[in-house]
């Protein structure tokens, strides 16, 4: 019963509801029928509060559900840099890889979360990473993008943190032939710039 609370209260934001399950014995790694974790479930609602609490009562930044999500991984998703801050001291993997082989910075490209993006490049997390599909975050940021000023600047932080534009897709086309195809002029001349 009080796992069950702590889920509920995790997924609604309920601080002093969480509070009172680990209180009542409720096991932080406590999953639900998708095997989510109070942490995740808290991260994909941006609970911040709560998922500093779940922190700090030693709750896994790395659960990961049967999707393969994790806390971590999810924080690439929703973009969230405060999230990112609260799981950071938990230790989370930065090697972990969601259903797609993509590690936490891949769907940030893709959805330009500029700041988030700036923040875990400042992490140990590979610049570089393949996925499943055989695209790194660069790859993302442009085939997914709109070429518009927050990939422009994804595009620029990546070049500058070390991502490789030569790295093609599992087709052997590079960002800088998928830009150019897409029209988008500003990243194919970032990327010109750094070939």
């Amino acid at each position: 019963m009080a796992d069950h609370r702590l889920l509920h209260a995790a997924t609604t934001g309920n601080l002093a509801d969480v509070r009172a399950a680990l209180a009542a014995g409720a096991d932080v790694e406590a999953r639900d029928a998708h095997q989510r974790t109070p942490l995740l479930l808290a991260v994909l609602s941006d609970h911040v509060d709560v998922a500093r609490e779940l922190v700090a009562a030693g709750a896994d930044p790395n659960a990961q559900d049967d999707r393969r999500d994790s806390p971590f991984l999810a924080t690439g998703v929703t973009g969230s840099v405060e999230m990112l801050r609260v799981l950071l001291p938990a230790g989370p993997d930065v090697t972990i890889t969601n259903r797609f082989g993509g590690v936490a910075l891949i769907p940030a490209c893709e959805r330009g979360h500029v700041d988030y993006v700036r923040a875990v490049l400042r992490t140990e997390i590979d610049v570089n990473h393949i996925n499943n599909l055989g695209w790194t975050g660069l790859l993302e940021a442009v085939i997914l993008g709109d070429g518009s000023r927050p990939y422009q600047q994804i595009v620029q932080m990546l070049l500058d943190a070390g991502a490789d534009p030569a790295i093609p897709d599992g087709e052997g086309v590079t960002a800088l032939h998928h830009a150019r195809a897409a029209g988008q002029k500003e990243i194919a001349d970032l990327l010109r710039e750094a070939a």
